[in-house]
């Protein structure tokens, strides 16, 4: 599973650099975290999903309900060993 956090950003009229601002964060810590290869076990972290909570002056819980609704998909690259 891949959580589209590009795809919220743009939804929310957000940029990387305001998230970072308005959470504390650092710039790259989260450019480099967002722009990430997603895994099946990595699909957001903890830090991620409180950066944007605090941008947004929301609970974590609201941006991950939201974030599993609306942003969650399929990995078409995904070349586990599911099958095996």
């Amino acid at each position: 599973m891949k959580i589209d956090i590009i795809r919220y950003l743009d939804k929310h009229h957000l940029t990387i650099y305001r998230v970072a601002k308005d959470s504390g964060y650092g710039y790259t810590t989260l450019h480099k975290s967002f722009n990430k290869h997603q895994s099946n076990a990595t699909s957001i972290n903890l830090r991620d999903l409180d950066a944007l909570a605090r941008a947004q002056h929301l609970a974590m819980w609201q941006v991950l309900q939201e974030l599993e609704t609306e942003y969650l998909s399929e990995d078409e690259t995904d070349d586990g060993d599911d099958d095996k």
